[in-house]
């Protein structure tokens, strides 16, 4: 599927997530749908197979069932004498004001208008996508008090293709992602402007005509139940855990490489050094760069009484540290994830056993340190990363390859300014990985007093995740030149797979070039997942 946003024109790089956001979720590893919605959490397969790939859902009767249980509670809360919040008075500071029960639907109609107050450009299609799944798999649990058709008129907007425009700046972070999810709900009501399945531009009245659905008219709490929740950084996080699990695999295949054309050793990668600190990720990282150096006739040429240097620089002894220590932190953020993935988040919530109860459960906290974590991770990778580029293209440090593996140093240029382009990348991915969740704004008259800042800390972090992408791929061209420069000898089965299928988008060795066209479509092949096939290939899974 390709992802037909409009390019944002603050992006790192022009055509950075329609391309990275694909990476690694070929159609046969994701569940071709139809997603059943219910009672229990969602996946991460599931939330990547709607919000990447369309498959269609279901809401599943169960979920049917207490959706329909949750708004007979709500319904009798109308007739009550005593206030209830979102039902029978405003919200935030104006929560003490009562509303009379002429004026309740008028109410939430209000709240979703004034809160669709986003500025700034549009959020990709797959973020709005997973956005509206993950909200509607809290109406899904029962929990918020809307009504049946509320429910299913996300689902049949998902299923149609329909996704709302949704603006850049908005979201607090608490509170839930209230602007974008504004958006979400207005588009629902009929109102405000959406995208078709092909991307065309549109009214929301026109898309649900054409859909044949209905639009949303809300009742007693439906518009504060659709824009309470941490949805969208939420929808952000599992999206940039899928793709860091498959870079951080890339990670360790353009270490392998940078050894291998360094004429490094990969001795310090063996199991039992690993062993002596046992963190998980640091084994995965080590056993994977063995693996791809396996049988390697470059490493076996030096491993000799010849070769003099007793220690590698640690761009490439400390890899698997480095790397391995990111994975621990990417499954830390995933347990994390799992747990939002399972929560209803609203306020006030249904609880179990019928109460209508507030409750602080929308405060992104949990999310927004781990999309922080997640920043500082990408960036100490992709810093490692650069540093090995760089390694190659000094003479005195790339043992025997000319100048910036130029072919005619001097005349040529060779990959000085792809070096530029990766430090550059990392620079601003340092500034990327500055904790957004640390910042918090007072809003809504004192009344939202401290706020996550998740939203803010989810942007950022798919722009560092384009970032990785991008430094990882110029390292990978980087190495399989310096690779091929040293033939006659060959590298490993693994290496020498994924340097044939790069040359099947690339040019070799050779003279000065049109570069930029290279380095774009060797973050294509990382991207979407070609040179993770071309070394598995050889390997089988990494881990």
């Amino acid at each position: 599927m390709v992802d037909r946003s409009p390019v944002r024109s603050n992006e790192l790089m022009t055509s950075a997530h329609p391309t990275t956001s694909q990476l690694a979720c070929d159609a046969d590893r994701i569940k071709a749908g139809p997603i059943t919605v219910g009672i229990g959490p969602l996946s991460f397969d599931d939330v990547v197979a709607v919000a990447r790939h369309d498959a269609r859902i279901e809401i599943t009767p169960g979920a049917l069932g207490e959706i329909r249980a949750s708004r007979s509670i709500i319904e009798a809360l109308a007739d009550d004498v005593e206030p209830h919040y979102g039902v029978s008075t405003g919200f935030g500071a104006l929560a003490t004001k009562h509303i009379a029960a002429d004026m309740r639907a008028q109410l939430q109609r209000s709240l979703v208008r004034s809160h669709a107050a986003g500025s700034g450009p549009e959020v990709e299609r797959e973020v709005i996508r997973a956005l509206m799944l993950l909200r509607l798999s809290t109406l899904s649990t029962g929990r918020t008090g809307v009504r049946e058709e509320t429910a299913a008129a996300y689902a049949a907007m998902l299923n149609a293709g329909i996704t709302p425009v949704v603006h850049e700046y908005g979201s607090l972070g608490c509170s839930g992602d209230l602007a974008p999810l504004a958006h979400c709900a207005l588009a629902a009501m009929g109102e405000g402007p959406v995208r078709d399945s092909t991307g065309e531009l549109l009214s929301a009245a026109d898309a649900l005509r054409a859909a044949g659905i209905t639009p949303v008219a809300l009742r007693e709490k439906e518009g504060l139940a659709l824009i309470n929740g941490t949805d969208g950084m939420l929808g952000m996080l599992v999206l940039a855990i899928t793709d860091l699990r498959n870079l951080l695999k890339i990670a360790d295949l353009t270490a392998a490489m940078s050894v291998e054309g360094l004429l490094g050793t990969d001795a310090v990668f063996a199991a039992d050094l690993q062993a002596l600190r046992p963190h998980p990720g640091q084994a995965s990282a080590a056993g994977n760069i063995c693996a791809i150096l396996a049988g390697s006739p470059i490493r076996a040429s030096h491993d000799n009484e010849g070769c003099t240097r007793v220690q590698d620089a640690y761009s490439l002894r400390c890899a698997p540290q480095v790397a391995g220590a990111a994975r621990d932190t990417v499954e830390h953020a995933a347990v994390v994830a799992g747990r939002e993935l399972a929560a209803a988040v609203d306020n006030p919530v249904i609880t179990l056993d019928g109460r209508v109860e507030s409750n602080g459960n929308f405060h992104g906290a949990p999310v927004a340190y781990v999309l922080d974590f997640l920043a500082i991770v990408a960036a100490d990778v992709a810093s490692m990363s650069e540093r090995r580029t760089d390694r190659f293209l000094d003479v005195a440090r790339n043992h025997g390859l000319n100048a910036f593996l130029a072919d005619d140093p001097g005349v040529d240029s060779g990959h000085m300014i792809a070096q530029y382009t990766s430090a550059g990348i990392v620079s601003e991915m340092k500034r990327l990985a500055v904790p957004a969740s640390v910042d918090s704004i007072p809003s809504s008259a004192m009344q939202e007093d401290h706020v996550s800042m998740g939203w803010a800390g989810a942007r950022k972090l798919r722009r560092s995740v384009d970032g990785l992408t991008r430094v990882l791929a110029v390292e990978l061209l980087t190495a399989a030149r310096g690779i091929q420069l040293r033939a006659p000898l060959e590298p490993s089965a693994a290496t020498g797979a994924v340097i044939k299928a790069l040359r099947e988008v690339t040019q070799g060795p050779g003279v000065d070039r049109f570069m930029a066209p290279e380095i774009e479509a060797t973050v294509q092949f990382v991207a979407t997942g070609e040179a993770l096939r071309a070394v598995e290939s050889v390997t089988g899974p990494l881990s």
